[in-house]
């Protein structure tokens, strides 16, 4: 592989997403045209029973002709996704350290607080 070539895989300019055990890493790199594009990379990280690990990579490749429609598109379904479900994060319920609020507490007119929470009896269902 020549010095250009070399060039060519090098990072003009990066950023790195940091969320959970993923980890998104975008990137301008060269064409051999002297062009730029961008990359972004999914990295997610699985380990094993026995403590090893492995990261799975996944990468796209989007070039300038395409920036304008692939951002209309993204800012479109990120718009139906918080429209349709909120900012809330419903995953996160399912995980094994969500803490659920079982109680709330409020403040009365008077300015004292109550607790209170909804106690449902199978029973009566």
């Amino acid at each position: 592989m020549g010095e250009k070539d070399i060039m060519d895989q090098e990072e003009i300019y990066s950023k790195v997403l940091r969320a959970g055990r993923r980890t998104y890493f975008f990137d301008v790199r060269s064409t051999k045209a002297g062009d730029y594009y961008l990359t972004i990379t999914e990295s997610k990280k699985f380990t094993h029973d026995d403590g090893s690990f492995h990261y799975k990579k996944h990468k796209i490749y989007l070039y300038k002709e395409d920036f304008t429609a692939f951002k209309e598109i993204m800012e479109e379904m990120m718009d139906y996704i918080i429209d349709e479900k909120g900012q809330e994060v419903i995953s996160e319920r399912h995980q094994k350290d969500f803490k659920k609020e079982e109680e709330e507490t409020t403040v009365s007119e008077n300015g004292s607080t109550t607790e209170s929470f909804t106690d449902v009896d199978f029973d009566d269902i």
